[in-house]
């Protein structure tokens, strides 16, 4: 696939993508690391601190994705305000199997138009296996990664679609960071948006 940027074309390969489960819900539930107490500690919570902690006296030594389940199924919906807004969203898992060591900008592609263009600077195992490709508990939160979690559940909606991720390799970090720049200056993408 080639992309055409102010006179000049750029070279992706496709790489092969697996899929290993789809419409995984509610993984927040699997954040029980830190109890609703401590969690109210972090100053991203401190709001909620104010407006929960007498409310839900009765279970501050729960654990947090134990109390949020709680919750849930007690149709509260409370629990979304830990969420980041895509947090409670139906995710899937997938999987690269080849350029794991690699770095430069990748798309992801679904039936033949761009829909994301991003950067790696370290290693595509690192983004796309780890970070895009599953979705961790800690991620779903107001404190966790919304562009993963973002990116993560339209990828699962396109399991049934022509869908794929093309990468350019062979790239300086500095010329990746300039390059996504250039690239994005001159398109808009559908998912490039700001999740914060």
């Amino acid at each position: 696939m080639t992309l055409t940027v102010n006179d000049k074309i750029f070279e992706f390969k496709i790489i092969p993508l697996t899929f290993i489960a789809k419409d995984i819900s509610s993984v927040f539930y699997y954040k029980n690391n830190k109890t609703l107490e401590q969690t109210f500690s972090h100053r991203r919570y401190s709001r909620l601190k104010l407006a929960f902690t007498d409310i839900y006296n009765a279970h501050l030594d729960r654990k947090l994705g134990d109390f949020l389940k709680f919750l849930k199924e007690a149709t509260d919906d409370n629990y979304l305000r830990f969420l980041n807004k895509y947090g409670d969203n139906k995710f899937c898992e997938f999987k690269i199997g080849t350029h794991l060591t690699d770095k430069g900008i990748y798309c992801y592609i679904k039936n033949d138009e761009i829909k994301y263009i991003g950067r790696c600077t370290d290693n595509f195992k690192k983004r796309i296996n780890e970070g895009y490709g599953k979705i961790h508990p800690k991620n779903c939160f107001i404190d966790g990664q919304a562009t993963n979690c973002h990116l993560n559940s339209l990828i699962n909606t396109t399991v049934d679609v022509k869908f794929g991720v093309y990468l350019m390799t062979d790239k300086s970090t500095e010329e990746i960071k300039k390059l996504e720049k250039l690239i994005l200056s001159a398109n808009k993408y559908e998912w490039n948006i700001q999740t914060s």
